[in-house]
């Protein structure tokens, strides 16, 4: 699901005719539904109730591009009988930031956009982990004021271009004329995580999306996504996708490399 609004474009009323868990694949855009209000960037999770009415507008840029899948409201309860820990059907926020447990499905997905049987096993793991992780997540406290999410928009699409690169909370605080501290809270509780961690999980999911669609060597792929050596990279892959580079390309099913 692409779309090309931007600044100039005015939000109209929609409206969920099924339970939508969309994962955010490029771009930033607010989206306002009856569950509250959020910044979407890379690697969050919008989540959408059946028969809510929402709005999605781009006031500071242009495009976003999503993975969408749609579920009748059956359909999530029987997911959430089977998993462990999934005790929600109804959301209660409008998303998920960036979580450990969902970026893993989140690149397969990607990288599995056009095998629609791969697909529709992903939207049904993806439905699972967004049940587990929507027990930890509480509604917050106060919501950020607009000129808060221009600059935190404006970082993330920096960040978007830029994540290969040294990316530093001291530039984006200056740039956004906030002191590094009151930039650091605000990202956090605009995007629901840090800035360091926002731009470390993005590198991440552009490997592993690679990993999955080329036979580039692991190093390449590592040293591309902006990690200086190979072992701090296969370590935090590990840590954060759950496997080796090479267990996760394997179970892509194409042929890892000798690295």
């Amino acid at each position: 699901m692409a779309c090309d609004a931007g600044p100039r474009d005015r939000p109209f009323a929609e409206q969920h005719h099924a339970a939508c868990i969309a994962a955010v694949t490029q771009g930033t855009f607010q989206y306002r539904s009856t569950q509250g209000s959020a910044v979407l960037a890379p690697g969050a999770v919008l989540l959408g109730n059946e028969g809510a009415c929402f709005e999605c507008g781009h006031e500071h840029g242009t495009g976003d591009r999503c993975l969408a899948f749609h579920f009748e409201a059956t359909h999530l309860e029987a997911i959430a009988a089977a998993m462990p820990g999934a005790r929600q059907t109804e959301f209660v926020v409008p998303r998920l930031p960036p979580l450990p447990l969902l970026m893993p499905l989140i690149a397969a997905a990607e990288a599995a956009c056009d095998d629609g049987a791969e697909l529709e096993e992903l939207a049904l793991r993806l439905a699972g982990a967004v049940g587990m992780a929507l027990g930890d997540v509480h509604r917050a406290g106060h919501p950020p004021t607009r000129r808060d999410e221009r600059h935190v928009t404006d970082a993330l699409r920096r960040i978007a271009d830029e994540a290969h690169e040294q990316v530093t909370l001291t530039d984006l605080a200056r740039e956004a004329a906030m002191s590094p501290y009151h930039f650091l809270r605000t990202f956090r509780e605009v995007v629901g995580v840090t800035p360091y961690q926002y731009v470390l999980r993005t590198r991440l999911h552009r490997a592993a999306v690679l990993l999955r669609r080329s036979s580039a060597p692991i190093s390449t792929i590592a040293f591309d996504a902006g990690f200086n050596d190979l072992s701090t990279f296969n370590r935090r892959f590990r840590r954060l996708m759950g496997s080796s580079p090479r267990a996760y390309r394997a179970r892509g099913g194409r042929p890892g490399r000798r690295d």
